[in-house]
């Protein structure tokens, strides 16, 4: 297998907005066109927008879809109207997470899946292997560029790159006809934001990454997509989900829709329900001012004894402090329990707090 690095089809725009490239899930991707507190103020505060054109889209077809996606997801599918969509999870039989992913009902039998990039593969793999008669699944994730624009302008930016058409309600799905183009629009985000990811064909990608900075979005990279995404406590696959931990573990059970029936690994959570989750995904912030905490930094007791790890830690521009995902042993993940995190040898004080670290006023 090659390591090269795939290139989005927003390429050219981030050279010419001088953005700063790394690689990310397999993907040469923006880290940041210029300051990362900038780029997070600016979704807080107007609007930003993100090359999203890594993640993969799958489309499920067929009039057994909706069922069969109900016996392989944790949501509720049959619960959708046409246009609304979801935030569910993919898992294994042991009821651990493959993939969080965004499933959308166009109608009863089309459905748009957005998935996480390095999953792309697995996810694709997993389903697959599954179909049924009556369903078919298509890989689109080459056939699309994709941005995501999130903050309180988000709405004037849309009405700026696509004059006379409305966004749909929150989590809804519309096809968009507009100079001979068709776009895919959802009222979605990973920043706690009002916003859309716009899905369009990869040969057009950089002309609408030009329209909506020109509409009044800042570039913004995954720097600032983690900080803010991190602040509302929204977990990152492969760091704050994995294969090891359910979504009851990480606190995700709105999401798992175990009355519905049975899908893969709902044995496992039905009992894990029952009889107790073990460890829990807990907000963790420091109690003062000093040097970033960062996934992978132990977490102690308050009396020295080693709980878990951080999953992701970052310092909040918003908060001003450092802040961090991690599983503790339940009985100690309490809100207010006092901790100590472990920065290059140094105990930094920290507590358990209501999720998410930011609120809007």
């Amino acid at each position: 297998m090659s390591g090269e690095l795939k290139e989005s089809p927003l390429k050219a725009v981030h050279e010419e907005l001088g953005g700063k490239l790394v690689p990310f899930a397999g993907w040469n991707m923006p880290i940041r066109y210029g300051s990362i507190l900038e780029e997070h103020a600016a979704v807080r505060e107007t609007a930003g927008v993100f090359d999203i054109s890594h993640m993969g889209q799958f489309v499920v077809t067929g009039a057994g879809a909706s069922a069969w996606l109900d016996g392989v997801l944790t949501n509720h599918v049959g619960a959708l109207g046409d246009g609304e969509g979801q935030y569910t999870f993919l898992l294994n039989e042991a009821g651990g997470v493959i993939d969080d992913l965004i499933l959308y009902r166009e109608d009863a039998e089309r459905f748009f899946l957005v998935v996480n990039a390095a999953k792309i593969a697995e996810d694709w793999a997993w389903m697959q292997g599954r179909l049924i008669e009556g369903v078919d699944l298509e890989d689109l994730s080459e056939d699309f560029a994709a941005m995501a624009v999130q903050g309180p302008e988000a709405v004037n930016v849309y009405a700026g790159m696509v004059p006379g058409a409305e966004l749909p309600p929150r989590n809804g799905i519309v096809r968009v006809e507009y100079e001979g183009q068709e776009l895919i629009v959802c009222r979605t985000g990973y920043t706690g934001e009002d916003g859309f990811e716009l899905f369009c064909a990869a040969a057009d990608g950089a002309a609408w990454l030009r329209k909506t900075i020109a509409a009044g979005a800042r570039a913004c990279g995954l720097g600032a997509r983690d900080t803010l995404r991190l602040e509302m406590c929204y977990p990152l696959n492969g760091s704050d989900l994995s294969p090891e931990r359910t979504p009851l573990q990480a606190g995700l059970g709105f999401f798992v829709k175990l009355a519905k029936g049975e899908f893969v690994g709902s044995d496992v959570l039905a009992k894990q329900k029952k009889e107790g989750l073990g460890g829990r995904l807990v907000a963790i912030q420091c109690l003062g001012k000093g040097p970033p905490i960062r996934g992978g930094a132990e977490v102690f007791s308050a009396e020295g004894e080693l709980l878990g790890v951080l999953t992701s830690g970052t310092l909040s521009p918003s908060v001003g402090l450092g802040i961090g995902l991690a599983y503790l042993p339940v009985e100690t993940a309490k809100i207010g329990t006092e901790l100590a995190i472990d920065v290059r040898g140094r105990k930094v004080p920290a507590q358990i707090v209501k999720k998410p670290f930011y609120k809007k006023a």
